[in-house]
């Protein structure tokens, strides 16, 4: 069940002056040319363009800001292909209200000076436009990067545009995202406590608030057939410890088919969820029984966050669409000796970037919530990390926070919880301290590889701030 992506949207339009036209017959063409290889290099990004052609005039530059306005776009890139004016490229920009690429990228890496006549120049004078342009955004507060190289084989440059179609399309999953909100948060954990309104105001994303009867008729209609499919996965995905009872792991299969069937019937992105219960009641069983499930929809980019953790379940999504995973983790240990921190937590993990095959283990206790059953235990692949958390401001905004470290090897707590050992920039004293100056949410999202440089532009596009915790 492994959920769409969404691809972004990214408008491009190349800038020339029209009186240069008449004047060096096959400049304009030899642009658009330039321009053609500006659009097919980020439709190979996996992003689809929409390209409001050649602006050289002031009244084209209107036309082609409707169009672009008019384009649901995430994202807009101007390629300076020759020397224009700024009025010429403010108002295709103004319409659209989105942040602009300035693609300052010559043809080639130096101009031949013995040689090279004024048409020759003009098809290589990108730099020259590249201040005004910036000073016009500035002053109309256009929210603008310049991204400055070499049009063809510049790992850099083109690395820096590739992360921005990455961000544009990780916003629109965002802004298109539907989150189910399952039970309720756990009693008295005031830094997860959710203001749904700001949620959807600021970042798009919808919450479909479910009940524990939408997934418990979902269970009781799962058939034979999918809770054998259920069982069998589990069998290939996880190592099971001689402990496990077949009836906790069987009825764990049971939900793990119904939370398939709630997933595909309200068309969710995402899920953070928590109930209760009381004294072995039917909703406190089927809350013990989810991890199982769970895990498998994370891995399948289903991200699902426990305690009722909105937030988090956000984090998780972004750092999942950027290809990294993310999964459910909070502070757990410092190691003085070693110099890491240990983190981790119960519950659903992402699987998929566990180090090797996770394990399915029988805890008689949850600690601190009610029920039984089998649980997930495993640490993440070893190398580059990010953590990613989402919180709120007291002003009643979000923000994220986020932090690049190392997974080591090493062993872990066998408590059938997910754990990892996570070193840092900063010494583990210092680091946390200054985690904690930004008022996080105590839960955040652990992804593998360095993902900070995307998420920045991410946070960008979202119009979220991000800090930067230790780098």
């Amino acid at each position: 069940m492994n959920r769409k992506r969404s691809s972004a949207r990214v408008g491009v339009f190349g800038i020339g002056l029209a009186a240069y036209w008449p004047q060096f017959p096959g400049l304009k063409e030899r642009l658009e040319g330039y321009q053609r290889h500006v659009e097919e290099r980020v439709a190979a990004f996996g992003a689809e363009v929409v390209s409001a052609g050649l602006v050289d005039t002031p009244e084209r530059a209107r036309e082609a800001g409707l169009e672009l306005a008019r384009a649901d776009l995430d994202l807009i890139l101007c390629h300076v292909a020759t020397y224009a004016t700024s009025a010429q490229v403010l108002p295709v920009v103004q319409k659209a209200r989105l942040p602009v690429v300035v693609l300052n990228l010559q043809p080639a890496p130096a101009l031949d000076y013995e040689t090279v006549d004024t048409a020759e120049w003009l098809a290589h004078c990108s730099v020259c436009s590249a201040p005004e342009i910036s000073n016009a955004f500035a002053r109309a507060r256009v929210d603008f990067r310049v991204v400055s190289g070499t049009l063809f084989d510049d790992a850099a440059a083109w690395g820096e545009i590739r992360q921005w179609c990455e961000a544009a399309a990780v916003a629109r999953a965002v802004r298109e995202g539907r989150i189910g909100f399952l039970g309720h948060t756990y009693p008295g954990m005031l830094d997860m406590y959710s203001d749904f309104t700001q949620v959807q105001a600021q970042l798009g994303a919808h919450i479909e608030v479910l009940e524990m009867c939408d997934l418990a008729r979902r269970v009781e209609q799962a058939s034979e057939e999918e809770v054998r499919r259920k069982l069998e996965r589990a069998v290939e995905v996880f190592r099971i410890t001689e402990g496990v009872i077949e009836e906790d792991l069987r009825w764990a299969a049971r939900v793990a088919a119904g939370l398939d069937r709630l997933v595909a019937d309200f068309a969710l992105d995402g899920l953070t969820y928590y109930y209760r219960g009381l004294d072995g009641n039917p909703y406190e069983r089927l809350g013990a029984g989810l991890i199982l499930g769970n895990s498998l929809l994370t891995a399948q980019g289903v991200p699902a966050s426990g305690e009722g953790d909105l937030k988090t379940c956000l984090a998780m999504l972004i750092l999942d669409r950027f290809g990294a995973g993310g999964s459910y983790t909070e502070f757990y240990a410092m190691d003085f000796r070693e110099g890491f921190v240990l983190m981790g937590h119960d519950g659903p993990g992402h699987i998929a970037i566990s180090d090797e095959k996770p394990i399915l283990r029988s805890l008689g206790l949850y600690h601190g919530k009610r029920g039984c059953g089998v649980s997930v235990e495993f640490k993440v692949k070893t190398g580059p990390v990010t953590i990613l958390g989402l919180s709120q401001t007291a002003e009643g905004t979000l923000k994220l926070i986020g932090a690049e470290g190392e997974s080591l090897p090493g062993p872990i707590l066998r408590v059938g919880n997910t754990n990892s050992r996570l070193r840092f920039r900063l010494p583990p004293a210092e680091f946390v301290n200054r985690w904690c100056a930004e008022g996080p949410t105590h839960h955040c999202a652990l992804g593998v590889g360095h993902n900070l440089d995307r998420t920045a532009k991410l946070a960008s596009l979202l119009k979220v701030p991000l800090v930067e915790v230790g780098r």
